[in-house]
Parts: C-alpha cells; structure tokens; sequence
C-alpha cells in the first residue's frame, strides 16, 4: 500500500513499504488490504519474528521469548505530550504481538516518538509508533497476523467490514501478510474495517479522554500525503507495569 493508504493502507510497517492500518475506503485512499489468514503460529505456539529488509528505526531486537504467555494481561502506560494514555495489552488476543510491544517499550523504543497520523473521516484513529515520524520505520522485525475472530459486523458496509470498537488498540501493516512491525492505532470511536488488522488491547477511560481531546483539534496535511494531528502528540515515555 501506498503511504497515502490509510492507517492501515499507509501504516508504516517495518518493511519500509508505508503504513497501513486499514483502509478501505474510509479516506478515500487507494491501496489494498492484508490477506485475511488464521493467525500464523505453529503448532508449538512458537511466534516467527522475521527479520525485515529495512533497517530498524532504532537499534532494538527481536523479542528473545518465541513461545510467550497465552493468558493474562500487561498494563502498558503512555505517557504523553499531550496527557496520560494507560493501555491494556491481551495475550489470549494477541501473545505474539503483545510480547512484541513489551519487549519494545522495554527496549525505550517508543520514548520521544510522535503519533504521525490521525483519521477523522470514515475512520477514527492516531497511530503511532514510528520513531522516524513518517508512516515507514518500523522495528527491524515483523510480527506475524494474529486477527481478531470476534469483531461485529459493520452494518451497512460491504461483506467483510467489522468494527473495531472505541477504545481497542490495533496493529498497522502494508497490506501483506505478517507485515506488522512496530506501528500501533489507537481507535477512539468505533470504525469498520476489515478484520486484517491485529487487536491486541484497550484504551482506558483517561486515554481515551485525551483521544478525544486530540481528535477534537482536527487534521492537518502531514508526510507522504498523510493527515497529521493539529495537535501534536508526541509519546515520552511507555512503561510497561
């Protein structure tokens, strides 16, 4: 997808190729949309972080635990320009994409990262995650699709179309299969997409205040055709506990 695709279709991955949480025709971007696959771990449980063509964004490594929990959660704290965001990650959802971002947000990956894209049309989310601030630096590593089996269907939209509902947080990707990386959405009204983007945790109820808050100042023109949030986010610090 190209990096005017939205969220999903212009999520920066870590391969370089753009962002790209989702979209359909939500921003009215071209682009297409991951291939819907069950989620990709073996038998084993054994999650495949494999290493991507793009070098990382900052100098981080892959998880070191390939057969993480498969229950329970882990709170997730960001702490932001703009207020405080708690986050909490779900393993049964999403154990190979929630061992990812604790092991990033160990690594100090995410401090002093800009949120680089917000959609107010169609869809309604801020993505962040990118350390460069552009839609295409990602970790040096992907994650394989781990999507949502659960989601309701969007009512009035194509075959297809969930809802991803407020305050659920998502992996981007390029539109190829396991293409996530290190970009994140945080969805703060509910959204139908395709159920191509992995779910992986929640928003809580001060986060999604300062959601609110940010999406309320509205949109500017931002890189590679993206729209940017007026209001500038940018992540201090994510601590996980």
């Amino acid at each position: 997808m190209s990096a005017a695709g939205l969220v999903l279709a212009g999520c920066g991955s870590s391969d370089g190729s753009s962002d790209a949480a989702a979209a359909t025709t939500a921003t009215g971007a071209a682009g297409t949309t991951a291939a819907t696959t069950p989620p990709p771990t073996t038998e084993a449980g054994l999650c495949d972080f494999t290493a991507s063509p793009q070098a990382a964004a900052r100098n981080v490594h892959p998880p070191k635990d390939s057969n993480p929990p498969t229950t329970g959660t882990v709170p997730l704290t960001l702490a932001t320009s703009v207020g405080t965001i708690g986050l909490t990650l779900d393993r049964a959802q999403a154990p190979c994409t929630v061992e990812s971002m604790v092991s990033l947000a160990q690594q100090d990956y995410f401090d002093d990262t800009p949120c680089h894209r917000l959609t107010d049309q169609g869809i309604y989310v801020l993505q962040c995650g990118d350390p460069t601030g552009t839609g295409r630096g990602g970790p040096g590593y992907t994650i394989p699709d781990e999507f949502p089996q659960n989601l309701a269907p969007a009512e009035g939209m194509g075959p297809g179309t969930v809802v991803y509902p407020r305050g659920s947080i998502a992996m981007a990707n390029t539109g190829r299969a396991h293409s996530g990386g290190s970009q994140f959405f945080l969805v703060y009204k509910d959204s139908p997409l395709p159920p191509e983007y992995t779910v992986f945790g929640t928003i809580d109820e001060a986060g999604l205040a300062v959601l609110d808050k940010v999406a309320a100042a509205g949109t500017e023109p931002g890189p590679g055709g993206m729209t940017a949030p007026t209001m500038e986010v940018q992540i201090t610090d994510a601590t996980v506990g």
